[in-house]
């Protein structure tokens, strides 16, 4: 009775691996074919609509296909005291999140008490990539390096 459960319990050890290999390669895959369609949407789809000098193209099957610009930016790792430092002399200090209001009245209670202590902040990514578009729109300087900021067209296709 023990070697059978023992052989039960190997057997699905050896499934719950092959699976998990699985999946791995799977996610690899996913990952792989979203970097081709990102070539394809922000690269090779706007430079061709580019040099023809179109800004849309209707497919055969009626697909419409627009190219957009799009911003992106986030807060790199191991630089957001120098960033939330940017946003705030830009005077974009609101869209510094801290974790609520209980952690802001116990970040009183603690510096009146002479406590130190470490405070999370953090961007939103959609909200940083927000006031991105609305500086450079505005013509506003914006460190886009410190960022990883940049600006670029996505090919759009709506059936």
């Amino acid at each position: 009775l023990d070697d059978q459960k023992s052989k039960s319990v190997a057997e699905l050890g050896k499934a719950a691996k092959n699976l998990s290999a699985d999946i791995a390669k799977t996610e690899q895959l996913l990952k792989d074919q979203k970097q081709k369609l990102r070539k394809i949407t922000e690269e090779q789809i706007p430079e061709v609509l580019t040099q023809l000098g179109m800004a849309s193209f209707t497919m055969v099957d009626g697909s419409q296909i627009t190219v957009k610009k799009f911003y992106s930016a986030s807060v790199p790792k191991g630089r957001e005291a120098e960033c939330f430092a940017y946003l705030r002399e830009k005077g974009l200090d609101d869209i510094i999140k801290n974790q609520d209001e209980l952690a802001e009245r116990l970040k009183k209670v603690l510096s009146d008490e002479n406590f130190l202590f470490n405070e999370k902040q953090s961007v939103h990514p959609k909200t940083l990539e927000a006031t991105v578009r609305e500086q450079v729109e505005l013509g506003n300087e914006f460190d886009l390096q410190l960022f990883n900021g940049y600006i670029g067209q996505r090919a759009v296709i709506k059936t």
